[in-house]
């Protein structure tokens, strides 16, 4: 029998006490919440916390989790030959502790952004989707199935 393989990926909508959204911009997706694959033997929170601290600098606490997303499209990666299988991802909203603003050998800038401006630079229609599903939590957590190739496309979104 084989085992299905799926990538598992956390990310963190960082919000400062002035209400200012953590984003950095990595070399291949442009403008996002820091967040990444959870690797193998290790726990969503550690993922998430290790992920948020090495793209920006920051050390976080997660709060609670908001959104449940999967991107079931498969397709090749940024070289054009290896194949990325379905994502499940799992988006957190978490709290400043520490740290400094810093980039890293994944991203090119970092910076706080205010909550309702954030958008202006969040340009992959994946995570606008995602964020957008941040700004509307109700206490709801929000599932959206989606595919990005070869066109970002919404499959079922719903709360659960």
């Amino acid at each position: 029998m084989a085992w299905p393989t799926h990538i598992v990926a956390v990310s963190g909508i960082v919000e400062n006490e002035q209400g200012q959204i953590l984003l950095v911009k990595t070399q291949h997706g442009g403008w996002v919440c820091p967040g990444g694959q959870v690797e193998v033997g290790e726990n969503l929170m550690d993922a998430l916390i290790r992920e948020i601290k090495e793209e920006s600098g920051i050390e976080v606490v997660v709060s609670h989790i908001f959104g449940v997303f999967s991107n079931t499209g498969v397709h090749k990666w940024h070289d054009g030959v290896t194949g990325v299988p379905t994502k499940v991802m799992l988006d957190f909203v978490c709290k400043p502790v520490g740290g400094q603003l810093c980039t890293s050998e994944e991203t090119s800038d970092c910076r706080w952004v205010a909550k309702d401006q954030a958008l202006n630079l969040i340009t992959a229609p994946a995570i606008r989707a995602r964020y957008q599903a941040y700004l509307e939590f109700d206490g709801k957590t929000q599932y959206i199935d989606y595919v990005t190739k070869p066109n970002f496309e919404v499959k079922l979104n719903r709360t659960i």
